[in-house]
Protein backbone atom coordinates (compact mmCIF):
# COMPACT_ATOMS: atom_id res chain seq x y z
CA UNK A 1 0.00 0.00 0.00
CA UNK A 2 1.10 3.35 -0.86
CA UNK A 3 -0.34 5.96 1.93
CA UNK A 4 -1.66 9.16 1.63
CA UNK A 5 1.45 10.84 3.04
CA UNK A 6 2.62 9.67 -0.17
CA UNK A 7 0.31 11.68 -2.28
CA UNK A 8 1.08 14.58 -4.66
CA UNK A 9 0.80 17.63 -2.79
CA UNK A 10 -0.96 18.98 -5.37
CA UNK A 11 -4.07 16.73 -4.73
CA UNK A 12 -3.98 18.50 -0.73
CA UNK A 13 -4.92 21.79 -1.98
CA UNK A 14 -8.27 21.15 -4.38
CA UNK A 15 -6.35 23.01 -7.59
CA UNK A 16 -5.00 20.57 -9.95
CA UNK A 17 -8.25 18.54 -11.78
CA UNK A 18 -8.10 14.37 -11.89
CA UNK A 19 -7.41 13.50 -7.70
CA UNK A 20 -10.47 11.35 -6.59
CA UNK A 21 -11.67 9.89 -3.15
CA UNK A 22 -13.23 6.48 -3.24
CA UNK A 23 -15.25 4.28 -0.66
CA UNK A 24 -18.40 2.17 -0.73
CA UNK A 25 -21.74 2.34 0.65
CA UNK A 26 -22.62 -1.14 2.16
CA UNK A 27 -26.13 -2.05 2.63
CA UNK A 28 -28.03 -4.46 4.40
CA UNK A 29 -26.32 -7.20 6.44
CA UNK A 30 -23.35 -6.00 4.73
CA UNK A 31 -24.48 -7.84 1.27
CA UNK A 32 -24.41 -5.52 -1.09
CA UNK A 33 -22.46 -2.15 -1.94
CA UNK A 34 -22.55 1.01 -4.66
CA UNK A 35 -19.15 2.49 -4.64
CA UNK A 36 -18.30 5.88 -4.84
CA UNK A 37 -16.20 8.36 -6.38
CA UNK A 38 -15.72 12.10 -5.61
CA UNK A 39 -13.40 13.84 -7.89
CA UNK A 40 -11.77 16.74 -5.41
CA UNK A 41 -11.68 19.52 -7.31
CA UNK A 42 -15.39 19.53 -8.54
CA UNK A 43 -17.02 17.51 -6.15
CA UNK A 44 -18.02 15.62 -9.18
CA UNK A 45 -19.39 12.00 -8.29
CA UNK A 46 -19.28 9.01 -10.09
CA UNK A 47 -21.23 5.63 -8.78
CA UNK A 48 -19.79 2.48 -9.12
CA UNK A 49 -22.42 -0.62 -9.95
CA UNK A 50 -21.58 -3.66 -7.70
CA UNK A 51 -24.95 -6.11 -8.44
CA UNK A 52 -22.74 -9.28 -7.63
CA UNK A 53 -20.90 -7.87 -4.49
CA UNK A 54 -17.80 -6.01 -3.46
CA UNK A 55 -14.81 -8.68 -3.30
CA UNK A 56 -11.23 -7.12 -4.26
CA UNK A 57 -11.93 -9.00 -7.70
CA UNK A 58 -15.74 -7.19 -8.42
CA UNK A 59 -14.61 -3.88 -6.96
CA UNK A 60 -11.49 -3.50 -9.03
CA UNK A 61 -13.15 -4.50 -12.04
CA UNK A 62 -15.96 -2.23 -11.51
CA UNK A 63 -13.55 0.70 -10.55
CA UNK A 64 -11.89 0.18 -14.10
CA UNK A 65 -15.04 0.17 -16.02
CA UNK A 66 -15.95 3.35 -14.33
CA UNK A 67 -13.33 5.35 -14.76
CA UNK A 68 -11.75 3.89 -18.17
CA UNK A 69 -14.08 6.88 -20.11
CA UNK A 70 -12.40 9.61 -18.42
CA UNK A 71 -9.45 11.49 -20.10
CA UNK A 72 -6.29 10.62 -18.50
CA UNK A 73 -5.66 13.78 -17.34
CA UNK A 74 -8.45 13.28 -14.95
CA UNK A 75 -6.77 10.27 -14.02
CA UNK A 76 -4.29 11.23 -11.37
CA UNK A 77 -5.01 9.11 -8.47
CA UNK A 78 -7.81 7.46 -5.87
CA UNK A 79 -7.87 7.97 -2.44
CA UNK A 80 -9.44 4.55 -0.78
CA UNK A 81 -9.76 3.52 2.80
CA UNK A 82 -7.84 0.39 3.72
CA UNK A 83 -10.74 -1.89 3.04
CA UNK A 84 -10.23 -5.48 2.30
CA UNK A 85 -12.43 -4.75 -1.25
CA UNK A 86 -9.32 -2.95 -2.63
CA UNK A 87 -6.93 -5.84 -2.16
CA UNK A 88 -6.63 -5.55 -5.77
CA UNK A 89 -5.14 -2.18 -5.92
CA UNK A 90 -1.78 -3.19 -7.87
CA UNK A 91 -3.95 -4.45 -10.55
CA UNK A 92 -6.88 -1.92 -10.77
CA UNK A 93 -3.26 0.99 -11.35
CA UNK A 94 -1.75 -1.11 -13.96
CA UNK A 95 -5.32 -1.25 -16.13
CA UNK A 96 -6.29 2.59 -15.24
CA UNK A 97 -2.52 4.15 -15.10
CA UNK A 98 -3.97 5.94 -12.02
CA UNK A 99 -2.28 4.91 -8.46
CA UNK A 100 -4.22 4.17 -5.32
CA UNK A 101 -3.29 5.77 -1.94
CA UNK A 102 -4.53 4.59 1.08
CA UNK A 103 -5.87 6.98 4.14
CA UNK A 104 -4.34 6.27 7.83
CA UNK A 105 -6.45 3.52 9.60
CA UNK A 106 -9.55 5.42 11.35
CA UNK A 107 -9.14 8.39 9.47
CA UNK A 108 -12.41 8.70 7.42
CA UNK A 109 -11.51 12.84 7.34
CA UNK A 110 -8.78 11.86 4.88
CA UNK A 111 -11.62 11.83 2.35
CA UNK A 112 -13.88 14.41 3.31
CA UNK A 113 -15.42 14.90 -0.15
CA UNK A 114 -16.50 11.57 -0.08
CA UNK A 115 -17.47 11.00 3.45
CA UNK A 116 -19.78 14.21 2.77
CA UNK A 117 -21.37 12.64 -0.52
CA UNK A 118 -22.15 9.55 0.96
CA UNK A 119 -23.99 10.90 3.58
CA UNK A 120 -25.65 13.26 0.55
CA UNK A 121 -26.37 9.77 -0.84
CA UNK A 122 -27.67 7.81 2.02
CA UNK A 123 -31.19 10.04 1.26
CA UNK A 124 -31.47 8.05 -1.87
CA UNK A 125 -29.78 4.77 -0.42
CA UNK A 126 -30.61 4.40 3.12
CA UNK A 127 -29.02 1.92 5.37
CA UNK A 128 -30.26 -0.96 5.98
CA UNK A 129 -31.53 -1.58 2.27
CA UNK A 130 -30.46 -4.28 -0.41
CA UNK A 131 -28.01 -1.75 -2.76
CA UNK A 132 -28.13 -4.93 -5.16
CA UNK A 133 -31.75 -4.20 -6.45
CA UNK A 134 -30.54 -0.40 -7.92
CA UNK A 135 -29.63 -0.77 -11.59
CA UNK A 136 -26.94 0.64 -13.16
CA UNK A 137 -29.06 3.34 -14.32
CA UNK A 138 -30.43 4.50 -11.21
CA UNK A 139 -27.06 5.23 -10.30
CA UNK A 140 -26.76 7.14 -12.97
CA UNK A 141 -29.73 8.93 -12.67
CA UNK A 142 -28.75 9.61 -8.78
CA UNK A 143 -25.12 10.26 -9.91
CA UNK A 144 -26.89 13.29 -12.40
CA UNK A 145 -29.31 14.51 -9.68
CA UNK A 146 -26.50 15.16 -6.83
CA UNK A 147 -23.93 16.71 -9.88
CA UNK A 148 -26.66 19.17 -11.03
CA UNK A 149 -27.18 20.52 -7.62
CA UNK A 150 -25.75 23.59 -5.99
CA UNK A 151 -22.75 23.53 -3.47
CA UNK A 152 -22.40 26.37 -1.27
CA UNK A 153 -18.14 24.88 -0.96
CA UNK A 154 -18.46 25.85 -4.98
CA UNK A 155 -20.11 29.55 -5.17
CA UNK A 156 -23.40 27.70 -5.22
CA UNK A 157 -21.98 26.01 -9.04
CA UNK A 158 -22.69 22.61 -9.28
CA UNK A 159 -20.44 19.75 -9.49
CA UNK A 160 -20.95 19.14 -13.13
CA UNK A 161 -20.72 22.48 -14.43
CA UNK A 162 -16.99 22.65 -12.32
CA UNK A 163 -16.84 18.99 -13.98
CA UNK A 164 -17.42 20.35 -17.54
CA UNK A 165 -15.13 23.20 -17.10
CA UNK A 166 -12.24 21.36 -15.85
CA UNK A 167 -12.98 18.64 -18.92
CA UNK A 168 -12.10 21.65 -21.32
CA UNK A 169 -9.46 23.72 -19.18
CA UNK A 170 -7.10 20.99 -18.59
CA UNK A 171 -7.50 18.84 -21.61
Amino acid sequence: MTMISDRPAEADDRTIAGHWEGDLIIGKGSKSAIGTLVERTSRYTLLVHLPAGYSARETRTALIQTVQDLPQHMRKSLTWDQGSEMAAHQAFTRATGMPVYFCNPGSPWQRGSNENTNGLLRQYFPKSTDLAVHDRERLDAVAAELNNRPRKTLGWDTPAERFATLLTTTS
